[in-house]
């Protein structure tokens, strides 16, 4: 048990060491740009402290895997230094158990890394864009772009919605038939989401019946849709990445402004993507069998440190084919993992013999 603990706590302290001197170096190049404009608007030091919390979970979303992969390399490099690795190896632990020792480090990543991209993220990042455009000053503020999406059947146009996504302004929906052919377009200065459903404001709504074309209004009338207002703050937000959630949603006919094999390829990934990290450990485990005095050390850092980012280059290529629906959103997600995490397995059984 003790020797278990100092396997864990070593790569443990390693991989949270990377994480905070990583997460500190994008803060600090995050906050130079905006830094300036934040105390120009007058919210000092706190709302400095302010942007920087919420934009932690992205930050640690980015850094997560090299965090892995740099802590793994420097933890086991020094096991293998100290000789920790050839004294355990002779008491009859095999290099299998020194890596398994190591992996609860990777899984508390994957974990957290999940938390955020799942939970954290998608609240915090509609919270920042709010309080951003609130505080922007009068006459620096400018009108939104119309957004355009999809929601089922309806194509649907918005001038802007609020910051909890439940309330839409100036929308205009156009129903189609099972063929895709126009025959209603309702218009209406805002859309309301209450009690599980939406409610449009003054409806005008316009039939279309050949070459006729029937004008009605009403106080209120239910829009029947799928769309939640997660789906809302997403399609309004300023490039917010899909949850699985809200990818399924859209798959299932809730709100989308791009192809399916966009969300197909996001679902996949919101489940894929904690994986990276422990990937990125099994990358860095061959340095806890190198012989540093023969200069293997060397060789198979630096192995492992360009195999890590090449995997990173590799996953981002794949992916991006996928949401182009250029490759199966399957392939284009766990390819990248399967193939890179099997060389490293293959490089460890070729090293432990």
């Amino acid at each position: 048990m003790r020797l278990q603990l100092y396997v864990l706590k070593t790569v443990a302290t390693r991989i949270l060491g990377a994480a905070l001197i990583l997460m500190s170096i994008l803060q600090i190049l995050d906050l130079l740009d905006v830094t300036t404009d934040i105390l120009d608007r007058g919210l000092g030091v706190a709302g400095v402290a302010y942007y920087a919390a919420l934009r932690l979970p992205r930050l640690f979303e980015q850094i997560a895997p090299i965090a892995v992969l740099a802590g793994g390399l420097f933890a086991f490099s020094q096991l293998a230094r100290e000789s920790a690795v050839v004294a355990m190896r002779a008491s009859g632990v095999s290099g299998y158990r020194i890596v398994g020792m190591a992996v609860p480090a990777a899984v508390a990543v994957m974990l957290l890394d999940a938390l955020c991209g799942q939970v954290l993220a998608p609240r915090a990042d509609p919270t920042l864009a709010d309080w951003w455009k609130n505080t922007t000053p009068a006459a620096e503020r400018k009108a939104p772009d119309p957004r355009t999406f999809r929601a089922g059947p309806d194509l649907v146009i918005g001038a802007n919605a609020s910051a909890d996504g439940r309330q839409i302004n100036n929308i205009i929906v156009f129903r189609r038939d099972a063929k895709g052919i126009l025959i209603e377009k309702v218009e209406a200065p805002m859309a309301r989401y209450q009690g599980g459903a939406w409610t449009l404001d003054q409806p005008k709504t316009t039939r279309l019946t050949g070459d006729l074309a029937q004008t009605s209004t009403a106080a209120t009338t239910t829009w029947p849709t799928a769309l939640k207002p997660q789906d809302v703050q997403g399609l309004f937000g300023e490039d917010a990445m899909p949850t699985a959630a809200s990818a399924r949603r859209a798959l299932e006919n809730g709100g989308s402004d791009r192809p399916e094999s966009f969300y197909a390829t996001h679902l996949q990934a919101a489940f894929a993507s904690p994986f990276v990290s422990l990937v990125m450990l099994l990358l860095s485990a061959p340095v806890a069998l190198a012989n540093f005095r023969s200069g293997q050390g060397a060789v198979l850092l630096t192995t492992g440190l360009a195999a890590g980012l090449l995997f990173l280059v590799a996953n981002g290529m794949l992916t991006a084919l996928g949401e182009s629906g250029a490759l199966s959103p399957l392939l284009a997600v766990w390819a990248a993992p399967a193939i890179f995490g099997a060389l490293a397995v293959r490089t460890f059984l070729a090293l432990e013999g």
